[in-house]
């Protein structure tokens, strides 16, 4: 007889453990290969604040490329950067991974649905991962401020919204769920409380004049940074304004319009207040907006669209038919162009002249997002009485915000 114990995981858990593995294999294949450029740049980030030199200034020769987060990402890489080259690198992997995770695993959905969320994401999960991009934070920080609200957490809602915005900007779109609160007044002031916090927060590690100074340089090199995004051979502008630009030929098409119509499409639906009290319609929303800040965004580029793809499940999740014709051909789409389309997967001779040119791993998504709009235009969510809405009932007395499936 063998006493040998053996371990038994769920499939949920099964997919913590590939999303953990994917993020670690990356570390070791990209550090042994010497090819870590991304995370060089992040971890500089934390050694140039504390020697106060100019965080967005180049230095060649020690990374390509800039750094464009904000004066308090420093604080967030220390723990990666204050260890040996390697095991930092490992830890932000693994970081990145485990936020994703957790922001997923706290979500009011069935362990069914959550584990469907993590498999359809995957693709977009390793192209972020293997990058080594924050990009996996930045949609866990999104998708927490939502489900903070819905519990009635504010104070932590908040607190992701403003660090996240402090970091890249899209987090700002959470402030949306100001409109689901609760109890709005302490939103309010948690913002506040946050947003001092987290301004001085620097301070920790450089001076208040070095602090100011390297405010301003961020603005600036964000604000330079929309226009080197847009020209043909960019990696970036994979948006509906690039997709624009590279169906036309025309680079000088400017940004102002699209952003305008965009943020009327996101917001328009938000003045159906009798529909706040759908969690399907509010849920929807969330999708809606974890799409908007990719697909109108410059600086959207191949590792980005993890946040958009996550949007893009989740709506489909929470239909009453996820897996619908009309659904399935849709997920092919997203699946194949917007998840393998910039890959090895793809031949090159169609890769470059065709998907990439065109920005076509763009193209499902704005789709999905027009057709997700529309829903919150007219649908009737709560005549509807989804089985999302239904589901949400009977979730929403118990502590599904701390239980680990």
């Amino acid at each position: 007889m063998s006493n040998k114990k053996v371990i038994y995981l769920t499939g949920y858990q099964w997919l913590w453990v590939l999303y953990i593995a994917v993020a670690a294999y990356t570390c070791v294949f990209k550090y042994s290969r010497g090819i870590d450029n991304n995370y060089k740049i992040f971890r500089a980030s934390y050694f140039h604040a504390r020697q106060e030199k100019d965080m967005y200034a180049s230095y060649p020769q020690e990374y390509g490329d800039l750094y464009y987060y904000g004066p308090v990402f420093p604080l967030v890489i220390a723990p990666s950067a204050l260890l040996p080259h390697a095991w930092g690198f490992l830890l932000w992997e693994v970081a990145n991974a485990v936020a994703l995770l957790l922001a997923i695993n706290l979500l009011p959905f069935t362990t069914r649905q959550k584990s469907q969320l993590l498999l359809l994401c995957a693709i977009e999960y390793a192209n972020s991962v293997f990058y080594m991009q924050f990009n996996p934070a930045i949609t866990a920080m999104i998708l927490l401020s939502f489900t903070l609200v819905e519990r009635g957490k504010d104070q932590w809602a908040t607190l992701f919204i403003v660090l996240g915005f402090m970091i890249k900007l899209y987090p700002i779109i959470g402030l949306t769920f100001f409109l689901f609160s609760r109890n709005k007044g302490k939103f309010v002031l948690w913002t506040a409380i946050w947003s001092i916090v987290l301004f001085v927060a620097p301070l920790i590690l450089y001076s208040p004049g070095y602090m100011i100074n390297s405010y301003h340089q961020w603005l600036v090199a964000v604000h330079s940074k929309v226009g080197l995004n847009a020209y043909f051979d960019s990696p970036q502008d994979i948006c509906v304004m690039g997709v624009v630009r590279r169906l036309t030929h025309n680079i000088n098409i400017p940004n102002g319009p699209f952003l305008v119509a965009g943020a009327l499409l996101f917001l328009t639906p938000l003045l159906r207040f009798s529909q706040y009290k759908s969690f399907k319609f509010r849920a929807q929303i969330l999708a809606s907006a974890l799409i908007l800040v990719v697909i109108f965004s410059t600086g959207a580029e191949h590792p980005t669209y993890i946040i958009a793809v996550t949007g893009v499940f989740i709506w489909m999740l929470i239909q009453d038919k996820p897996y619908s014709t009309t659904n399935i051909i849709l997920l092919v789409l997203v699946l194949v162009i917007t998840g393998l389309g910039l890959t090895d997967a793809v031949p090159k001779f169609i890769r470059e002249p065709y998907i990439a040119k065109y920005s076509m791993k763009a193209w499902p998504v704005i789709v999905i997002w027009v057709k997700i709009v529309y829903e919150l235009l007219f649908n009737n969510f709560v005549a509807e009485k989804s089985k999302i809405d239904q589901q949400y009932e009977r979730l929403k007395n118990k502590d599904w915000l701390v239980s680990i499936s």
